[in-house]
């Protein structure tokens, strides 16, 4: 039972002749009148007993998108149903109206629509509603709690997509689509065309000049269908935010830009969440559209406090592909000792593979570098340059065993990464 705001502004007026004519007999008077009126509320309220509530899968939605979640009331009782509906989703999930009213013949169903906008990525559920039956006055009303289940995947929003056309349109010069082909070794043979002032020299192909009469050069285009193995780091460093943002989310966003480009540039691209074990995996190698696996499968990632296992990084990739790869690791450059766990592991990788270390960098940094106005903001300065020469350091520690670094702000990490891909692939270095 649930008593309304009615019921007690009456109670409240019931006090007047209680004030006024004070004793036994008019307290008593009064209770037994809002004693009657309540029975009488309670009594011409629908059951509840009789109310069966069914929710419709609300599906998937992209971060700060809009989604909605249907329940279905079917009242099977013998009085119309005059009730009030709470769905009760998690806070994170945003719910626009998740209290509204609903009147319900008897014998018939009504759909109510709770409207949803997710402020937070990962698997968001309601477990029930609550129902309150009230009478024709609304004084009072029966209440009772329904088993609804419901949930809502809510997908990383990817807005790095809005650099993918320029990407793929510096991807289709390297593989001859548009006017731009590339000479040198270490990319596949495309085809001959005679020589014109410029061309190097190394590029001239001397049997095919010989049978021709003239100087013959060769084009190459990239190489295609070479495997790209995506690491994204889930362990207590990606809780980190930047920039309002977990290091985590920015890392994904890196990863979907990269694993999309390279799919396009007819790559082979697998991707590993992985701590001290993977998290999750998809890749384009299974059936099926890889953007949509890739986002699937990062939605309910969540970063864990506890410490990389950089030991198990190097078998973990040996799994994926035995054969030369582009490895990326999105990972970070100031956490824990870097000597003893990201650079023995990426120096390991790089025997065999190309290795690409990216993290993301706090624009923090940047700002209390340039704010030297008093004596501790000189000390955050000071801080600032430390912590900045420290990850300079780890990566030119990285480069020293031939690990290409990414290290860029938040915006920047994601089309830096992407252009290091670009400049691979030009270098014929897949």
């Amino acid at each position: 039972m649930a008593l309304s705001g009615r019921f007690v502004l009456l109670a409240l007026v019931g006090l007047v002749p209680v004030l006024l004519l004070p004793g036994w007999g008019i307290v008593l008077g009064v209770l037994l009148v809002l004693a009657f009126l309540l029975a009488l509320e309670l009594g011409q309220a629908a059951s509840l007993r009789d109310v069966k509530v069914q929710r419709m899968e609300s599906g998937n939605v992209t971060l700060h998108g809009t989604a909605t979640s249907t329940i279905t009331v079917r009242n099977n009782g013998r009085r119309r149903l005059r009730a009030t509906l709470r769905d009760a989703w998690q806070p994170s999930a945003g719910a626009q109206n998740p209290v509204q009213d609903v009147e319900v013949p008897a014998g018939e169903s009504r759909r109510v629509t709770v409207r949803l906008q997710p402020t937070r990525r990962g698997d968001l559920g309601a477990l029930h509603v609550t129902l309150r039956s009230h009478g024709p006055v609304r004084l009072a009303a029966r209440q009772r709690t329904l088993a609804c289940p419901g949930s809502l995947r809510v997908l990383p929003p990817f807005h790095s997509r809005r650099h993918l056309p320029s990407k793929l349109r510096k991807l289709r010069e390297l593989d001859g689509k548009a006017a731009v082909q590339i000479r040198g070794a270490g990319t596949e043979f495309d085809s001959l065309r005679d020589y014109v002032r410029g061309d190097d020299v190394r590029s001239i192909d001397w049997r095919a000049t010989a049978r021709r009469s003239a100087v013959v050069v060769r084009t190459w285009r990239p190489e295609r269908d070479r495997r790209v193995v995506i690491i994204l780091d889930t362990s207590r460093t990606s809780a980190a935010r930047i920039d309002d943002e977990p290091r985590l989310d920015t890392g994904m966003e890196a990863a979907l830009l990269l694993a999309v480009l390279a799919e396009r540039g007819g790559d082979r691209v697998d991707f590993l969440a992985f701590d001290r074990r993977p998290r999750a995996r998809a890749g384009s190698a299974t059936t099926g559209n890889l953007l949509g696996q890739l986002v699937q499968a990062m939605a309910p990632l969540e970063a864990e406090l506890i410490e990389l296992d950089w030991s198990a990084i190097p078998g973990q990739v040996r799994a994926v592909s035995a054969h030369r790869s582009l490895v990326v690791l999105l990972t970070t450059l100031d956490g824990g000792a870097p000597e003893e766990g990201l650079i023995p592991a990426a120096a390991q990788l790089a025997q065999q593979h190309v290795v690409v270390v990216a993290s993301v960098r706090d624009p923090v940094l940047g700002l209390m570098l340039q704010d030297r106005d008093n004596a501790a903001s000189v000390f955050r300065a000071a801080a600032a340059e430390r912590a900045l020469l420290e990850r300079e350091a780890v990566s030119v520690e990285l480069r020293h065993h031939g690990v290409e670094v990414v290290d860029a702000e938040p915006h920047q990490l994601p089309p830096q990464l992407a252009d290091m891909y670009i400049r691979l692939k030009a270098a014929g270095r897949l």
